[in-house]
This record gives structure tokens, C-alpha cells and sequence, in this order.
């Protein structure tokens, strides 16, 4: 049987201290983002994503509206707007991805 490899004196890891990690670099927030702020600064870097939900939203409500009178053409058209408007949504949140990605690089 072989013998085990040498001991090594360090001390066993310590939970009261963060791990140190080549290449890494921890931030201390010293004045952490509330919600508000965080929705202004989201907004400001891609204002077409709360747009596209607005539209969506005034859409599916008028589109449910028309449905209650019986105005079933209307309500239909509005379906199809509010799913235009999801689209216009999501492609917002992939080119801002996108951009935000494209800006981070080196």
C-alpha cells in the first residue's frame, strides 16, 4: 500500500472569511439599489422594454373591455395587437441583452 503524500500544514478553511478566488474581485455595495432606483436606471438603459409592456397591457385591457360589450372583432384585433406587442417585448429584452453584452466586452 502506498504512503500517504505529505501533510500540509495550512489551517483548515476558515467560514468566517471569504474564499479567495483567482481573477475575482468582490464588490462591497455600500449603498445597496432599492427598487425604485433600480427600475429608473433599468428604464434608462432600455426604455422599449417598459414601453412594449405598456402597450401590452392597454391592449389586453381594451381587447378584454370589447369582449365584455360583445364587440367580438374588436376584441380580436386587439388579441392579435396585444401578442404584436409581447413580440415587440421580448425582442426589446434581446436586443438590450444583446447591447449590454456587446457594450461589456473589451
Amino acid at each position: 500500500m502506498a504512503a500517504p503524500g505529505p501533510v500540509n500544514p495550512e489551517a483548515p478553511f476558515d467560514p468566517s472569511k471569504a474564499p479567495v478566488i483567482e481573477g475575482f474581485s468582490p464588490t462591497v455595495y455600500t449603498n445597496p439599489e432599492g427598487f425604485k432606483e433600480k427600475f429608473i436606471r433599468k428604464t434608462r438603459e432600455n426604455p422599449m422594454v417598459p414601453i412594449g409592456c405598456l402597450g401590452t397591457a392597454a391592449a389586453l385591457t381594451y381587447g378584454l373591455y370589447c369582449f365584455h360589450r360583445g364587440q367580438s372583432h374588436r376584441s380580436q384585433l386587439m388579441m392579435r395587437t396585444r401578442i404584436a406587442a409581447q413580440g415587440f417585448t421580448v425582442a426589446a429584452i434581446l436586443l438590450g441583452l444583446a447591447a449590454s453584452a456587446m457594450k461589456s466586452r473589451p
